[in-house]
């Protein structure tokens, strides 16, 4: 199977993620491109902020339009997500890859566990 085909059937993969579970595609992402289609690490993760963008913008006009949607609710979140995504992206540079996969690990293993319990 080509690298193309790959790629898309990757981001069809974490669309579909992103889409069931309001959030998330990333998750699978990241190892999808780098164990699969062969991605670099940091760009693995570079590249999920981007395509995930998206996914979410699609993904919360659908809840939106479906469901009730309390932006008074969500606009805390939205504020400590900008300064967060700021603060991560301008650190992103700096860290190696190894503290990269790891910290992933450490937040997918700590949502999992959370999740079950």
């Amino acid at each position: 199977m080509n690298n193309k085909v790959k790629l898309q059937i990757s981001g069809m993969v974490a669309g579909g993620i992103n889409g069931l579970f309001g959030g998330g595609g990333g998750m699978a992402l990241v190892p999808l491109l780098t164990k699969w289609c062969g991605v670099e690490e940091k760009k693995s993760f570079a590249n999920c902020v981007a395509v995930i963008f998206p996914f979410c913008v699609i993904s919360a006009a659908i809840y939106l339009f479906r469901t009730h949607f309390d932006l008074m609710v969500a606009l805390p979140y939205l504020i400590g997500g900008l300064v967060g995504g700021l603060v991560g992206g301008k650190l992103f540079k700096n860290v190696p890859t190894i503290w990269l996969r790891r910290i992933f690990a450490a937040f997918l293993l700590y949502g999992g566990v959370r999740y079950l319990l």
